[in-house]
């Protein structure tokens, strides 16, 4: 089997609008998508990060980068300003190259985003 291109998915929720808690809440989830898919950076295509309009104290992105995703392509975005919205969420979806079928990847759903994909948190 070849390698294909796959996309991982994964979020996590902080408990209020701070720098470290931005940080340390992105770094833990690169981490957990990372491993659990048996990953590194030269698997990484490139990263959208999204965050909630309440979360504006650091890009999501310099986690990755303090963690050697030196030269992957990151983005950032603003999620859609949702009244219902879970708040306080960092998001990300991965574009990877993999041998793993698409049934194996694993998105990752940490802290309070577990609630969001209750169907594949883990």
């Amino acid at each position: 089997m070849g390698r294909s291109v796959r996309a991982v998915r994964g979020a996590t929720q902080v408990d209020e609008n701070d720098r470290d808690q931005i940080l340390e809440a992105t770094a833990e989830l690169v981490a957990e998508v990372m491993s659990r898919n048996a990953l590194t950076t030269d698997d990484v295509i490139s990263v959208i990060f999204t965050a909630t309009p309440d979360l504006t104290a650091e890009f999501p992105a310099l986690a990755a980068r303090k963690l050697g995703f030196n030269e992957v392509p990151l983005l950032c975005a603003s999620e859609i300003d949702i009244p219902h919205a879970l708040p306080r969420v960092v998001r990300l979806m991965a574009h990877i190259e993999t041998d793993r079928p698409r049934s194996e990847i694993q998105h990752v759903y940490l802290r309070g985003a577990v609630a969001l994909r209750l169907d594949i948190a883990q």
